[in-house]
């Protein structure tokens, strides 16, 4: 097994990208909950491409595990509506 460099608990910040739709954020958010119920929506960072076609929002959780973010990176890059996790 692979030794983890970062030292949780951590606060860790997820960029998440994609075409602008609606409900695209609000999805991200509930995929975050889903791994990190502490999450605080409110704190979610969205910015729009310039030609405002796309989406990426940044979700900073606080991160317990490496499992945890695996998972986490897991279920996003699976979603339809995502097109790069960072």
């Amino acid at each position: 097994m692979t030794e983890s460099l970062l030292e949780f608990p951590t606060s860790f910040p997820i960029k998440v990208m994609g075409k602008r739709a609606d409900g695209f954020a609000q999805a991200i958010v509930d995929v975050v909950l889903r791994h990190a119920p502490d999450f605080d929506a409110a704190t979610l960072e969205m910015r729009a491409s310039r030609e405002g076609n796309y989406l990426s929002v940044t979700a900073t959780v606080n991160a317990t595990s490496r499992e945890q973010l695996d998972a986490l990176y897991r279920e996003l890059t699976s979603h339809p509506l995502v097109s790069i996790v960072l």
